[in-house]
C-alpha cells in the first residue's frame, strides 16, 4: 500500500489548471497500474478538517472533530498496489505525483492466508 502525505496548504494555493494537469498524471498513473496488472484500488481522501477521530477509552466513545493529530503532511489518498516485490512497490510509489512535493510511504498489507482464493 502506498500512502500519500501532503501539504494540504500546498494543495489549495494551486490554480484549477495547476490542479487539472496533477489530476491528469494520477489518472496516467492509474491506467498504467491498471495495464500492468498491480492496481488493486486506491482512493483520494477528504480534507483533515472533515475528519472525525474516534477512541474507546473506558467502555466510553469518545468523538472528535478533526485529525488524530496537527501535521503538516497529512494523509491525502492512497494506491493499492499488488506487487511481487518491495523494489516494484517502491518503482510505482516513485511515481505517484505527490513524491515530488511530499512523501509515499509504502507498507505491506498482511493478507489472511485462509482468505487467499487460488
Amino acid at each position: 500500500m502506498a500512502l500519500i502525505y501532503s501539504d494540504e496548504t500546498e494543495w489549495a494555493s494551486l490554480s484549477p489548471e495547476q490542479r487539472e494537469e496533477i489530476y491528469g498524471r494520477y489518472g496516467a498513473l492509474s491506467r498504467a497500474a491498471e495495464e500492468a496488472g498491480v492496481m488493486a484500488g486506491g482512493n483520494e481522501l477528504a480534507p483533515t478538517r472533515d475528519a472525525t477521530t474516534v477512541r474507546v477509552r473506558a467502555d466510553e466513545t469518545l468523538v472528535t472533530d478533526g485529525p488524530y493529530a496537527e501535521v503538516k503532511e497529512a494523509l491525502g489518498g492512497y494506491f493499492l498496489f499488488e506487487c511481487g516485490t518491495i523494489h516494484e512497490a517502491l518503482d510505482w510509489a516513485a511515481r505517484i505525483p505527490a513524491a515530488e512535493h511530499g512523501a509515499i510511504e509504502v507498507r505491506p498489507v498482511h493478507v489472511n492466508p485462509a482468505e487467499v482464493q487460488l
